[in-house]
């Protein structure tokens, strides 16, 4: 078995070091535009009717999504469709619909 010399060892933990806070930070900007957009930028608020802990709502006419705990794929079909009383949301972006549906499925229940 090879061991990898100590200044190839140093030269990737320096590396590590590095890449994992970019990431932390893109995960936390990650949750804080999806929960923007829960909250605020979709009309209307996806915040007015269902309950996420995550984002403060406290909605009661949809689905608590806490308990629901959908994935993206789900959460996305819902956007894009409607469901139910849900109308469809045809003023967001495809990146929009993307982002709001990772963050629903990553926070909920959570």
């Amino acid at each position: 078995m090879m061991y990898p010399s100590s200044k190839k060892l140093l030269k990737i933990l320096m590396l590590a070091a590095l890449v994992l806070p970019a990431q932390t930070l893109l995960a936390q900007d990650t949750l804080e535009a999806g929960k923007k957009l829960f909250n605020e930028t979709a009309v209307p608020a996806c915040a007015l009717c269902h309950r996420l802990k995550h984002a403060d709502a406290a909605g009661e006419i949809g689905p608590v999504l806490d308990e629901l705990r959908p994935d993206a794929d789900r959460v996305e079909k819902a956007i894009r469709n409607g469901i139910g009383q849900m109308p469809a949301f045809t003023t967001l972006s495809e990146n929009e619909i993307k982002l709001l549906a990772k963050y629903v499925s990553e926070v909920a229940g959570k």
